[in-house]
């Protein structure tokens, strides 16, 4: 996996947290300081690392067993991940925010919005990703986005929040086409 592909799927990755930061920010009101925006970047780009590599460890553990449909999983595990997200971004109900950003508020938050992240690292282990800078470089681009989500939802609002979330859901789908396309000796 290049650079680019990582980047792609940090990206992607990234939506569900920059979405809840949006809502957050924009429940926080138009003045805020860096805190809310350093401790939204810690809590989602934290869990965002630590998700793919307990599901590294998790995919690497079973990869002897499922190596020969390993592309299938792949597939199987980005196209429900991104099929997620764009139903989620489709799907006219609203889930309240509010801006409390303490641990109990954060913490379910962080979780729920790395489920996916799991489900890659698992992936991750069938393509032999070298796992340490792929978590780093994906905590990284959640916390950036992270923190700009609640800056982008203090001063614009909502509007974009279903948009990134539709973006990010088909470009994991894509990524899985491409990784079955591959291991089918298609690409």
């Amino acid at each position: 996996m290049d650079l680019w592909e990582l980047f792609v799927i940090a990206v992607g990755l990234s939506m569900d947290a920059f979405a809840v930061s949006v809502c957050k920010g924009l429940s926080l009101g138009r003045r805020i300081g860096p805190g809310p925006m350093v401790l939204a970047g810690a809590w989602f780009g934290g869990f965002q690392a630590l998700m793919p590599l307990l599901g590294f460890f998790l995919g690497r553990f079973f990869a002897e067993i499922i190596t020969a449909y390993d592309h299938w999983i792949a597939f199987g595990l980005l196209a429900f991940i991104g099929g997620k997200m764009v139903w989620e971004a489709l799907d006219p109900k609203e889930e309240p925010v509010d801006g409390a950003m303490n641990a109990k508020a954060m913490l379910p938050l962080a979780v729920a919005t790395s489920i996916d992240a799991l489900a890659v690292g698992v992936t991750f282990a069938f393509l032999e990703v070298k796992i340490l800078p792929a978590v780093l470089f994906i905590g990284a681009t959640t916390f950036v986005l992270s923190a700009a989500g609640v800056k982008a939802g203090s001063v614009f609002g909502a509007r974009y929040k279903e948009k990134a979330e539709l973006i990010g859901g088909l470009v994991l789908v894509l990524i899985g086409l491409k990784l079955l396309l591959e291991g089918l000796g298609v690409l």
